[in-house]
């Protein structure tokens, strides 16, 4: 949490508020909580700009508030960032040394992890056991930047308009029928 813009060693001040939802069919409730003097004064400055009580910003504040943690701002299978940079480390010479999607997978595995499907892209999974660590997107390499690089889809990915769009001559082709070759 970021510290408080003021100094809170300030002789509180009890302020009585009627929370609620500003619904008017909802019961409100007396509550009382100590604020500091300077986050008071503040309060009631925006009050009076809005031409509202210092109830009603609170009550504000209080619903952003909740609503801002039940709601989660990250995508649902998101990684935290304490697991991707490390990850993301280990894991830089490999995809930027191989030469392939069997390359790659090697890699991977030869470290404990492994590539599949995941929605449009591609998913880091732990190996042998399967556990979901994050999106390759989340480490720097997303599928169509691997795609466009090896020339070639990720072998049984069930996107095949993403492969149309990002390799066109590939669009309409037998993925066995075409001859890789690859810069040294």
């Amino acid at each position: 949490m970021p510290p408080l813009p003021f100094d809170t060693s300030v002789a509180d001040v009890r302020v009585f508020l009627t929370l609620g939802y500003q619904a008017r069919c909802m019961k409100l409730h007396d509550i009382s909580i100590q604020v500091p003097d300077p986050l008071l004064e503040a309060a009631k400055r925006l009050a009076a700009s809005r031409d509202v009580t210092v109830g009603q910003v609170f009550r504000a504040a209080l619903s952003n508030e909740i609503r801002r943690s039940t709601r989660n701002a990250k995508t649902p299978n998101r990684a935290d960032e304490q697991l991707l940079a490390p990850l993301r480390a280990l894991l830089a010479v490999d995809f930027g040394r191989t030469t392939g999607w069997e390359d790659l997978q090697s890699r991977l595995q030869s470290k404990g992890y492994t590539l599949r499907e995941g929605g449009g892209g591609l998913a880091i999974h732990s190996y042998p056991d399967g556990v979901r660590l994050c999106k390759a997107s989340e480490l720097g390499h997303a599928y169509s930047s691997l795609m466009r690089r090896f020339q070639r889809p990720f072998p049984g990915h069930s996107h095949q308009h993403l492969v149309n769009r990002i390799i066109p001559q590939y669009a309409g082709s037998d993925p066995e029928d075409i001859d890789l070759i690859e810069p040294f």
